[in-house]
């Protein structure tokens, strides 16, 4: 049975992601289609932005340069943030601390522990901070520093420095990308540094991350994967990315 080109749209990405390139025929041969199907398949992936076309194949390039506001991500695959952020709050034991970085999806970790008065939580993000405020049953402790009104959130020196003084259980960490070649990286400079600080003072890092994020690098850095503790994302996540992603010896968990 042939496969679709979502099938090999996947395969496609995922080599791309290991090996930042990829080459027709060695495609053609291990999808068992023809060189012209796989060109096809290159020519619609260049147009969605997803890779250039180069002499015999195709090389990676970056799918946005910019990360869209606040407001608007949080509508995007928003039962898929809502199920990694249920799952990542059922890890968080009895009187532990976390930290919780400036994001959608972590925004979702917050509301599965929003009833858990045993827990505290140290952020720096403007919208954890909001929803913590009206809904949040345990302890909240906000890290300030210089507002950036673009990302929602404190930066800077001074909130890393108030970071230091923290030693938490499990730190939860957005992402603008996650490549298995480039490590974990986000759009923003300052984030990817606050990103860096909390994962610092955690004894667990835990990335959460929908399928969209797989094989994707942003701008910035912020670690190599060998440093996160364990991936959570969702069925969107193709199973060859996952069986490469655990071969580096890391923990990855696929909601439902």
């Amino acid at each position: 049975m042939s496969l679709t080109f979502e099938e090999r749209k996947k395969t496609i990405l995922d080599w791309l992601d290991k090996d930042e390139k990829v080459q027709v025929l060695p495609l053609a041969e291990q999808l068992s289609v023809t060189t012209e199907t796989i060109r096809r398949d290159l020519d619609r992936l260049e147009k969605e932005g997803r890779l250039k076309k180069v002499y015999g194949g195709a090389v990676r390039t970056r799918e946005n340069v910019m990360e869209p506001p606040f407001m608007k991500r949080s509508l995007m695959q928003p039962d898929e943030k809502a199920a990694i952020g249920a799952f990542a709050a059922s890890l968080v034991q009895e009187g532990e601390t976390i930290m919780i970085d400036n994001g959608t999806t972590t925004l979702e970790v917050l509301k599965g522990l929003r009833d858990r008065a045993d827990v505290t939580v140290v952020t720096h993000s403007v919208p954890v901070l909001l929803y913590a405020m009206e809904m949040f049953k345990g302890q909240l402790i906000f890290v300030g520093g210089q507002m950036d009104v673009q990302a929602q959130a404190a930066t800077g020196a001074m909130t890393e420095n108030s970071l230091q003084q923290f030693k938490v259980h499990k730190a939860f960490i957005s992402v603008g990308g996650v490549s298995l070649k480039d490590g974990i990286s986000d759009y923003n400079v300052n984030e990817a540094s606050i990103s860096r600080c909390m994962m610092a003072r955690a004894e667990e890092s835990i990335v959460v991350a929908d399928h969209t994020k797989l094989g994707q690098s942003a701008f910035a850095k912020i670690a190599d994967i060998k440093q996160v503790s364990m991936l959570i994302t969702d069925r969107g996540c193709s199973a060859d990315w996952a069986k490469q992603w655990r071969e580096t010896g890391n923990d990855i968990f696929i909601t439902e």
